[in-house]
C-alpha cells in the first residue's frame, strides 16, 4: 500500500506535540524604557532598559505580566511553542477535513 503524505504529516505533527507540554499562552513583549534615575545610562533617552512581559487575555481582559530578564529567552521559547501548536492543530484539522470529505464522496 503506498504511503499517504497527509497521514505521514499528521502523524509527525501529533508526535511532536509531546514536546509542547511546557508551552505558555499569550504574546512575548519586549519594551524599551528609562528607569527614571537621573544618573542612569538611560537618562539620555537613547540607551534604554529592556523590559520583558507576557501579554494575554485573562477572563476576557488584557493583562500583562513582567518577566525577569534572566527568564526572557526561556519564556519566549515557551510562547513560541504555543504558536507552533496552533499551526499544527490547523494543519491536522485541514488534513482531517480533506480526508473526511473524500471518504464521504467515495460512499
Amino acid at each position: 500500500m503506498p504511503s499517504d503524505p497527509d497521514l505521514e504529516l499528521r502523524g509527525r505533527l501529533i508526535r511532536s506535540l509531546g514536546a509542547l507540554r511546557e508551552m505558555l499562552p499569550g504574546s512575548f513583549v519586549e519594551r524599551q524604557r528609562s528607569c527614571g534615575r537621573p544618573n542612569c545610562h538611560c537618562a539620555d533617552g537613547k540607551n534604554l532598559h529592556s523590559q520583558f512581559q507576557i501579554s494575554l487575555l485573562v477572563d476576557g481582559k488584557p493583562k500583562t505580566f513582567s518577566i525577569p530578564a534572566k527568564f526572557a529567552g526561556q519564556v519566549r521559547q515557551k510562547i513560541e511553542m504555543r504558536h507552533r501548536l496552533d499551526a499544527a492543530v490547523a494543519t491536522i484539522c485541514s488534513i482531517n477535513l480533506r480526508r473526511f470529505l473524500k471518504q464521504k464522496e467515495d460512499q
